[in-house]
């Protein structure tokens, strides 16, 4: 029970104290006099009772009622009732009786009427009370006034007496019964009744209908600005000029905000004395009377609400957070649904008659029901987030806040955040946060009807009625009681108030009142005590949240294919499958941004943790500190979804150990994020362990009594536990009590220990020696930490976070250490307080603090020096490259990344799929090659090896790049090496390379790349160990050798030490001479021979010394005797006696190289010259290279010459040589004479020299004639023929601009030009040297002057050549610039203008005359187009012996200069790179392209040259000419040594070796026509680009050094094998990375291979793949002439091809090694891959191959006949054509013999087996049963039945025998 009213007040206005206009008010009585115990008495009424001030008024008003509100020091509210009236006071009185005059005046002053004088001044009574009954107030108030207006006759006192002692129950039960009835009723002995309705629960507040007027004053948007700003603690001002509405206006915007307490300032009527209150900084709800408006207008951060104006005013500078939406707006709606229910029928056409419309109380309870509803939505799963800390003695719990938002997703929201910080939520949590205590409606609302409200969202009826159900109960509560008749209340008569001769009211008899006070008190002592009876249960916890939707939605939060990602990525990495990991590890970073895979994570991790201790290898370690790093920099510093709280056991679990006894622990490389630096984070982990313990604790305890139930006490959260020993507890005895308290408490005391620990480990960096904390913001990206260490521990905001006193000054200077447990000493006090440990315990603690910091710093130094030795990342290993034999490493792996160089668009780039480049390996540095092997550093493709190499001697251009390897990484320094093999090594060196590495790395390359002397080439030093520097004098093994070359160079010597000096021509210096012993005479670097010559060394002896016959024998052997002897040039019979029939012989004038140093021993001069004119015709010629014979045309015996370039500038230069000294005229003529008698020489050998017939003169020549003998590469040969224009004179046709782009004059004189008949000899000349020549129409011979490009320009062209091909960094626009720059370097048109005048030369000995090429110096391009001629001309030199021998003989013996060219050593340096012979080697391609059946060598042939002739790798093709090599011992190596050696020294043992085991070099559509003339289109819309140049195969490198490529492909195979689970035929071949003839061979080599595999198995000795091609061959041949057709002239019966088919060369595309026609004998009817070339005859088959080639089918029918075929099922036996096919490997079937529509096609491949069948239903009568057979097939079974059982037999025969061939 409790009292109604505490205290009776009576104050008046106090005359004295009439300042300054303002009165003040004094209190008259009080009663009781002395205070209550319970309740002192409240200062300061006198200020509320006239809250505008006492003032006196000069008329009566009428009464006015009002209940204002005290808060005392206690925070309890004192609810004043103030009742106040109007009295006279005559001011002279008010003056005389200062003190309680009143009660005279009442007997002096006479009733008058009033004056105008008269002043009224307020008098109140005053019921103060601690309950807010304020009707009953107004009631009990009015009932006193009315008794002294009326003047009844009832006692005052006695009335004020039970008003004090009138107690009434506090809260009533569910339904009040009828005794209480009485308790509920009071009467204060006047006749009055009234009952008190008193609230059932006293936690719910009552408004009555408070809540409906303020929305009705202010409207729904302003009630709720009110609402969030008082929630979230702003300053709220009401201003009205009513008081009531005022304190109505503040107790509704109170009773919104349950469940939580406004626990600020809270005054709903502010006197005018304390409007300073305003001013205050705290917040507050505050009311003002509207007249003092202007006051408050300075006020800048309160939000004023005014109550009449209806606004509500919000400062600028003050923001509002909202309730978050969706909730905002579903409140919006109910609130209008409540208020204002016509809105809903508005707009409809036929409203509703009526629409109910509540009464104000109901309203009132509606508008409540919204906000219930609200709050339980808002706050629906908060008993989930509670931390029970303690439970003895007091309950001590607290709230997780941050886990909170995070299951809500509303971290970002301010309205919630602010509300979960403020006061009124912290008073919530400790009110309600008990497990066990009674319940009310909002307890219930939130447990229970959560799932309804979300379940019934956006349902407005449901709604609707959920609110009106809540708004009953409300209403229920606070009106119990339905007996409102039983009111009788007395009121004073009309127009009391304007009585003037009102007696004042009275004073009352203190005594009296005593008296009744104390009598009731008494009564109350005796009686028995009434104790509320609580009924308290455990409070429902209510579902907790389910997790609620991230808010970015539900894709990327819950992806599960996400989270499987993520799981499989970390058994991976648990499994050591590294390489998977690697390529999940990009995906899993990804997911990190989901909350949901983050959880994942760490309870994936979380599994892989036993006995709290997970060690890890340093892979391991890395992956898994880079997935907590990114999992950590996406979390706030509040840790909301609980991800760094699950971490926090990890971190200390996951460890690796870096030396013995020093583990390094993953928290020392996750400190660099913000959450551990938030001491909020560090208290909720800390409560959140220290619950679970405490659960532990009591789990325990019961457990050992229940040991069955343990099922169900699993299930206990630690808040019902909690509330079980809550009940128990007043049950158990004191020591009881103690034992629990004092396990309590140790248990928190432990877990503090414990956390200090953990707090030192996240917050002490690793490198402790840092003096200062760096403070970082956090993490940028976890890619960018590296894994072993992270120095700049704590990031964000330690330092902030400490209290500003402790000065962060001082933080800043002073160490780490101090820091930490300054931190650690700050966390501790908090929670230690709170969790109620005690003092000593604290204190204890507070000394062990800096001792766990100090031990740790001491472990982390450990670790932190071992950490520094690891390598900053585990990278991929080093994968050492596979050597040749003899090759050997200069310089082991420097780490590097290999760069994209812009032609990597195949590997990933512009076609899809991963890139391989960049790739991270290491460079290699050997005797013969740089080498890169790595990995991609895509992990997609990280599997594969990426290799890419070339000579050393091919690189052209090395420069050092700055670059960028890795995007997150630093720019590094790296180098750019170019080669001339077409590759480039972009490489940037990795962090851990130190530059003095990288230089000493390009000193050692340059070394090799320049070698002082060519011995210093691989060639020479293979299988050497690699010295620094070379050896003055190599040892030579074989003496015979070693006098050969002396004796050689000796002669030389002699004979040039004889000479004059005529001129000097840079060569690179002779071996002799770069090893420092200089020869005197040998000064001068080369030397052209001048007359004064010793006769006799020149004359060719008799006798030849043994020394010289040794040398000749071997000269002999050369390659280009042979050829001499095969082209009937001449022969060396013993004696050198010449047979004189011959017109040309062999001269051995030049043995000792004497006469031109870069000829070979033996050439071909005709006959009747005698070697001593050869010596003096030789002077007029560059280099002295005279003219030569080096081919003889077999059917119109014309010749081809060579030499270089002549000496003179005019006429009379072509037979004079200005510089020499000349002693006569006579000496001039006889020199120009000898030479036209030369050149008279080589006309008179032709035989049709005599014949002066139509067959000399161009105009009998036409081209239907040219065209008999020559084959073109068209079939548009007239009008290719007439457009080279044969009709005019080929002198001046060559000199014209139209074809060689030379200056086209057009003056009449070109008409000289034009004879009538045709030169015998043309001499093809530069232009330059030629000018101004007249022609001398009695000599036989012409010249034609063409202008040609110079050696300068090869390099220029080459340069650009290689930028096109391999540009160096990405284009940007690939198909335009690459095309563009390939047409700027002008490559093709040069091999345009060199195939040009080859055609032209080939055109010209066709036709009879001879032609001498004398360009530049006779050994660049004269030596292209001499080389071209023949082979164009010559069948033989298109197989491979022979274009070995072409090679030997035009490019080896007579003199290309390899080494100069090649800059192969320190010499050549300067000259730099020309590709001459890669030049030809590209004609030749062009050339094969256009005819791929007349040349015996595939493709890979030529690349395999053009490779190797830069490679240095073989000897072949060092230095400059035959004597150079003799010199050094290199042209006659003997056999023995030869075999001796396990390396190939020459290129071409290598090939024929090679071509031996495979068929490699071999073009399988090689068919020649015999003596067939080629001639090429030359047209540069008819050139390709050589595929040489852009192909790579980053797989194995660059497929020319066999052996290295050779062993893979097993292993590589054996690897996929175990890699890939689940097996597929399917081959990935990918464009620059396979090298794809290897992984998918064209069928004949295939073929071939498996021939050889079989015949292994079978232990025979397998054959030579050649001779089984011979055989293939051979018998097609006679299978094609038993079936009567023409003979094939090539093994794919090609014979029907027509003539001009066959030369637009089916043409099948090449790749990589050999070449690869690819077969594809899968089914015969997709004609889709058939090229339409030819004509659309017969039946298409898809392979490639036979559209091309088969004319009639009748050469792929192995056997055919008629046999009758059972059809499917339930179909009929009918005949059919059969054939079977051995080639395609198939039985086909026709309708009849003539069909040429294939009806079907058996695959022989798919056939299981043969059996003899039975005749089925339906099957031919007349047919022996033995005649049936049945053929199986893996998808079906067919039946056939034959003739006879003859041909049944040998059907069954032939089709096995194409079985077992398979």
């Amino acid at each position: 029970m409790a009292r109604l009213a505490d205290y009776f007040v009576l104050v008046g206005y106090d005359p004295g104290k009439r300042g300054s206009g303002d009165g003040q008010g004094q209190i008259l009585q009080r009663f009781p006099e002395k205070d209550w115990e319970d309740n002192p008495f409240p200062q300061g009424i006198e200020l509320f009772c006239q809250p505008s001030g006492w003032q006196l008024f000069p008329e009566m008003n009428p009464p006015s009622f009002f209940v204002a509100v005290l808060t005392d020091i206690n925070s309890e509210r004192h609810y004043c009732a103030c009742f106040t009236f109007w009295e006279p006071l005559d001011t002279t009185q008010a003056q005389s009786h200062p003190r309680n005059g009143e009660e005279e005046e009442e007997e002096e002053e006479p009733s008058s009427p009033v004056q105008p004088t008269q002043l009224f001044a307020p008098k109140s009574l005053v019921l103060v009370s601690r309950l807010d009954h304020a009707e009953v107030f107004r009631n009990s108030l009015g009932l006193i006034y009315t008794i002294y207006v009326d003047g009844m006759s009832v006692a005052l006192e006695s009335i004020v007496g039970n008003l004090l002692t009138c107690t009434i129950p506090i809260t009533g039960g569910a339904q009040p019964d009828l005794e209480d009835e009485a308790a509920r009723t009071i009467c204060l002995g006047a006749g009055d009744r009234q009952v008190i309705q008193t609230p059932i629960n006293d936690s719910l507040p009552v408004s009555s209908c408070s809540v409906a007027l303020l929305f009705r004053q202010l409207g729904i948007t302003n009630v709720l600005y009110l609402f969030c700003a008082a929630l979230t603690e702003h300053k709220i001002l009401f201003l009205s000029s009513s008081y009531q509405r005022l304190t109505d206006a503040c107790r509704a915007l109170l009773a919104l905000m349950f469940p939580l307490k406004y626990s600020f300032t809270y005054v709903p009527i502010l006197p005018a004395q304390l409007l300073e209150v305003l001013s205050t900084p705290t917040p507050f709800i505050i009311g003002v009377h509207s007249i003092f408006q202007s006051e408050t207008q300075e006020l800048l951060d309160v939000v004023i609400a005014d109550l009449d104006g209806g606004t509500v005013n919000v400062p600028e500078c003050v923001h509002i957070s909202l309730l978050p939406e969706p909730l905002l707006q579903q409140t919006r709606e109910a609130l209008s649904m409540v208020l204002d229910p016509e809105l809903e029928v508005a707009d409809l056409a036929f409203p509703p008659s009526t629409i109910s419309v509540s009464s104000l109380k109901m309203q009132d309870k509606e508008i409540r029901a919204v906000f219930l509803r609200l709050f339980a939505q808002l706050l629906q799963g908060y008993r989930w987030c509670l931390h029970i800390i303690r439970i003895h003695p007091e309950p001590v719990i607290r709230f997780h806040k941050a886990a909170f938002l995070g299951q809500r997703g509303l971290t970002e929201d301010d309205f919630l955040t602010k509300v979960l910080e403020g006061m009124a939520f912290a008073g919530f949590v400790t009110e309600r946060g008990a497990p066990y205590r009674s319940i009310d409606l909002f307890d219930e609302l939130v447990a229970y009807e959560v799932k309804r409200m979300k379940a019934e969202e956006g349902n407005k009826q449901k709604i609707l009625r959920h609110i009106k159900e809540l708004a009953e109960k409300l209403y229920k509560n606070e009106n119990p009681y339905p007996a409102v008749t039983m009111h009788t209340v007395k009121k004073p008569k009309e127009g009391h108030h304007l009585r003037v001769q009102q007696k004042p009211f009275p004073r009352l008899d203190e005594g009296l009142v005593q008296w009744i006070i104390d009598q009731a008190t008494a009564k109350l002592q005796t009686a028995p005590p009434a104790v509320k009876a609580e009924v308290k249960c455990m409070v429902p916890s209510g579902p907790p949240i389910a997790a609620i939707m991230e808010r970015n939605g539900n894709a990327m939060a819950n992806s599960a294919r996400r989270l499987e990602v993520v799981r499989n990525c970390i058994s991976y990495v648990f499994e050591n499958k590294m390489l998977e990991a690697k390529k999940l590890f990009p995906a899993v970073l990804r997911a990190m941004k989901g909350r949901a895979a983050r959880q994942c994570l760490t309870q994936e991790l979380n599994l892989h943790v036993q006995q709290n201790r997970a060690v890890l290898d340093h892979q391991q370690f890395d992956f898994v500190i880079r997935m907590m790093n990114c999992c950590l920099q996406d979390c706030t510093a509040m840790d909301e979804h609980g991800i760094a709280a699950a971490l926090l056991p990890l971190v200390t679990a996951f460890c690796r150990k870096l030396s013995p006894g020093i583990t390094q622990f993953a928290y020392s490389c996750v400190q660099e994020h913000v959450v551990w630096t938030n001491i909020q984070f560090w208290e909720a982990m800390f409560y959140c362990d220290v619950q679970n313990h405490i659960r532990a604790l009591y789990l325990d305890s019961t457990e050992e009594n229940h040991v069955e139930e343990e099922d169900n006490q699993e299930a206990k959260s630690a808040l019902e536990i909690a509330s079980e020993q809550l009940r128990l507890w007043p049950t158990m005895s004191k020591e009881k009590q103690q034992e629990l308290i004092q396990k309590e408490e140790s248990t928190v005391f432990s877990q503090a220990i414990h956390y200090a620990n953990r707090m030192s480990y996240l917050l002490l960096p690793l490198d402790t020696s840092k003096n200062r904390l760096l403070r970082s913001s956090g993490l940028g990206d976890v890619e960018s930490v590296s894994n072993s260490f992270v120095t700049n521990s704590i990031a964000g905001s330690v330092a902030e976070s400490y209290d500003t006193e402790s000065g962060f000054e001082d933080a800043e200077s002073s160490d780490v250490a101090n820091y930490v447990v300054r931190f650690i000493n700050r966390f501790v006090d908090k929670v230690c307080t709170e969790s109620g440990v005690t003092n000593e315990h604290l204190k204890g603690l507070h000394v062990m603090i800096p001792d766990i910091v100090q031990m740790h710093i001491e472990t982390l130094d450990a670790v932190h020096r071992e950490s520094k030795r690891l390598p900053p990342i585990q990278k991929p290993k080093l994968l050492r490259p596979n050597l040749l034999v003899g090759e050997e490493c200069v310089m082991e792996g420097l780490r590097v990344y290999l760069m994209p160089d812009g032609r990597e668009e195949a590997a990933g780039g512009n076609i899809g799929g991963p890139p391989l480049l960049p790739a991270e390996g290491a460079i290699f540095l050997t005797t013969y090659r740089i080498i890169f092997k790595g990995t991609p550093t895509d992990p997609l493709v990280g599997e594969q090896v990426v290799i890419r190499s070339f000579p050393i001697a091919s690189l052209t251009k090395e420069k050092k790049i700055s670059i960028q390897a890795q995007v997150d990484q630093f720019i590094q320094e790296g180098l750019q090496l170019r080669s001339c093999t077409f590759q480039l090594l972009k490489i940037a060196f990795d962090e851990e390379v130190a530059s003095e590495s990288a230089e000493i790395f390009r000193k050692h390359l340059h070394k090799l790349r320049y070698p002082q002397h060519v011995r210093g080439t691989f060639a020479f030093t293979v299988g050497q160990v690699p010295k620094q520097a070379m050896q003055p004098k190599p040892k030579e093994k074989n003496p015979s050798l070693r006098t050969l070359s002396k004796n050689l160079v000796k002669n030389a010597k002699k004979t040039i030490g004889r000479q004059y000096v005529t001129r000097k021509k840079y060569t690179p210096p002779t071996w002799d001479q770069r090893s420092s012993q200089h020869f005197p005479e040998d000064n001068e670097d080369e030397i052209s021979v001048s007359e004064e010559m010793d006769r006799s060394t020149l004359t060719p002896s008799t006798t030849i010394r043994p020394s010289d016959k040794m040398t000749i024998n071997h000269v002999v052997e050369r390659a280009c005797c042979r050829d001499y002897q095969r082209l009937g040039l001449g022969t060396l019979s013993s004696s050198l006696t010449r047979s004189k029939n011959e017109p040309f012989r062999i001269s051995t004038v030049n043995r000792m190289y004497a006469i031109c140093r870069s000829y070979p021993g033996l050439l071909i001069v005709p006959q009747s010259i005698q070697d001593n004119t050869i010596q003096r015709i030789s002077r007029c010629y560059r280099q002295s290279r005279f003219p030569v014979v080096c081919w003889r045309n077999a059917h119109t015996k014309a010749v081809l010459l060579r030499s270089g370039g002549l000496h003179g500038k005019g006429v009379v230069g072509l037979f004079k040589s200005q510089n020499a000294p000349t002693p006569g005229p006579s000496q001039t003529d006889s020199t120009s004479l000898e030479q036209e008698k030369y050149l008279q020489a080589v006309i008179n050998s032709m035989p049709h020299y005599a014949d002066a017939g139509g067959r000399n003169t161009l105009s009998g020549f036409t081209s239907a004639h040219m065209s008999s003998t020559g084959k073109w590469g068209s079939i548009r040969a007239s009008g290719r023929m007439s457009s080279y224009a044969l009709n005019v004179d080929i002198g001046s046709r060559l000199a014209g601009k139209d074809l060689l782009g030379a200056q086209h004059n057009g003056t009449p004189s070109e008409a000289t030009f034009l004879r009538p008949h045709r030169a015998s000899l043309y001499i093809i000349g530069d232009k330059s040297q030629l000018k101004g020549v007249k022609p001398d129409p009695l000599q036989h011979w012409e010249v034609v002057p063409i202008e040609v490009f110079d050696v300068r320009q090869v390099k220029a062209s080459f340069k650009k050549l290689m930028k096109a091909c391999v540009p160096g960094c990405p284009y940007i626009d690939p198909s335009v610039t690459y095309l563009r720059s390939l047409e700027e370097s002008e490559w093709l048109s040069q091999i345009h203008k060199i195939l040009q005048i080859s055609v032209l030369v080939v055109e010209l000995l066709d036709t009879g005359s001879s032609v001498l090429v004398s360009l530049e110096d006779g050994w660049d391009i004269t030596t292209q187009v001499v080389s071209l001629v023949q082979l164009l001309s010559d069948p033989y030199y298109r197989t491979l012996e022979g274009f070995r021998l072409l090679v030997e003989k035009e490019w080896l013996s007579f003199g290309h200069r390899f080494s100069h060219r090649g800059a192969q050593t320190l010499a050549g340096q300067s000259s730099g790179f020309a590709p001459i012979f890669l030049q030809f080697l590209d004609c030749v391609h062009q050339i094969h392209l256009q005819f791929p059946m007349e040349f015996e060598f595939s493709q890979y042939y030529l690349k395999f040259l053009s490779y190797h002739y830069i490679s240095n790798r073989f000897r072949t093709f060092l230095l400059d000419s035959d004597y150079e090599r003799i010199e050094l011992g290199l042209l006659y190596e003997e056999k023995g040594e030869k075999k001796s050696q396990q390396v190939c020294k020459s290129i071409w043992d290598y090939i024929e070796r090679l071509n031996k085991k495979a068929p490699v070099f071999f073009n399988y559509m090689y068919a020649p026509e015999d003596g067939e003339v080629l001639r090429p289109y030359s047209n540069i819309s008819n050139l390709k680009v050589w595929d040489y140049y852009t192909e790579e195969t980053l797989s194995e490198g660059p497929s020319y050094d066999w052996e290295l490529t050779q062993g893979q492909v097993e292993q590589v195979e054996e690897d996929r094998q175990d890699t890939s689970a689940p097996q597929t035929k399917r081959r990935i071949i990918w464009p620059c990375y396979d090298n794809r003839s290897r992984t998918e061979p064209d069928a004949i080599s295939k073929l071939l291979e498996e021939l050889q595999n079989l015949e292994m198995e079978l232990g025979q000795v397998p054959e030579r793949w050649k001779e089984t091609w011979d055989k293939v061959k051979a018998s097609q041949r006679s299978e094609a002439r038993q079936e009567g057709s023409r003979t094939p002239s090539s093994l794919l019966m090609s014979s029907g091809l027509s003539h001009h088919r066959r030369s637009l060369g089916v043409y099948l595309q090449e790749s990589g090694v050999g070449s690869s026609l690819n077969l594809s004998l899968d089914s015969d009817t997709s004609s889709t891959s058939t090229p339409s070339s030819g004509k659309q005859g017969g039946r298409r088959s898809t392979s490639t191959l036979y559209s091309h080639f088969q004319m009639s089918e009748s050469e792929n029918r192995s056997y055919e006949g008629s046999l009758y075929k059972k059809g499917a099922f339930m179909k009929p036996w009918k005949p059919r054509w059969f054939v079977l096919d051995k080639t395609k490997h198939q039985l086909r079937y026709y309708d009849s013999r003539m069909d040429t529509e294939c009806k079907g096609v058996i695959d022989l491949a798919e056939v299981e087996s043969i059996t003899p069948g039975t005749p089925t239903m339906g099957a031919p009568k007349t047919v022996d049963e033995k005649a049936f057979f049945d053929l199986k097939t893996t998808k079906r079974v067919y039946n056939f039945c034959a003739q006879d059982v003859q041909v049944a037999q040998q059907w069954i025969d032939r089709i096995q025998s194409c079985l077992s061939d398979a």
